[in-house]
């Protein structure tokens, strides 16, 4: 299953983003790429895990480190199958993210999810989460990454027609 663009649907006012991606890797790799600081460093950007705590600075996109700076707590920490964890940014409304890994088959499925945004956030965010799973699936495949700018430039347009 895979759902490259994404799906947004309503928790009341709340958005709920959800992508899912198979990802031709044995799960224990993906749960490394989501998890461990090093691995997530080289397709998200910095990430500190502390003491039930999360703290990552995107690379990108291009805005004063005080805007993208994202922190919060680890709510769920199951490995290899479940991560989730508070995102709280300046720019946006306090939201969880959700990553679940499954076994499919010799890959794993990544269903994740991101909750609490407005409708008008999670418009913004979609292609820019999707431009970053792409470069996830480029870093497991030991390719060359994508450059977010310009990949969440060649996916906005596929986004708008969304009510």
């Amino acid at each position: 299953m895979s759902d490259d663009l994404g799906t947004l649907s309503f928790d009341g006012e709340y958005a709920v983003m959800t992508f899912h991606r198979r990802l031709p890797h044995p799960i224990e790799q993906v749960w490394a790429a989501i998890t461990d600081p090093a691995e997530r460093k080289a397709w998200f950007g910095e990430t500190t895990i502390d003491g039930g705590t999360i703290e990552m600075l995107p690379d990108e996109p291009p805005a004063p480190p005080d805007a993208k700076r994202l922190t919060g707590k680890i709510l769920v920490w199951q490995p290899p199958h479940v991560f989730e964890h508070e995102w709280k940014q300046r720019i946006v409304e306090d939201s969880v993210v959700r990553y679940e890994l499954a076994e499919d088959g010799d890959g794993t499925l990544l269903t994740f999810t991101h909750r609490g945004l407005s409708e008008r956030n999670a418009k913004g965010f979609m292609p820019g989460t999707h431009a970053f799973f792409d470069r996830l699936a480029a870093h497991l495949g030991a390719r060359p990454l994508p450059v977010w700018s310009d990949r969440y430039a060649e996916l906005a347009p596929a986004y708008p027609s969304w009510s």
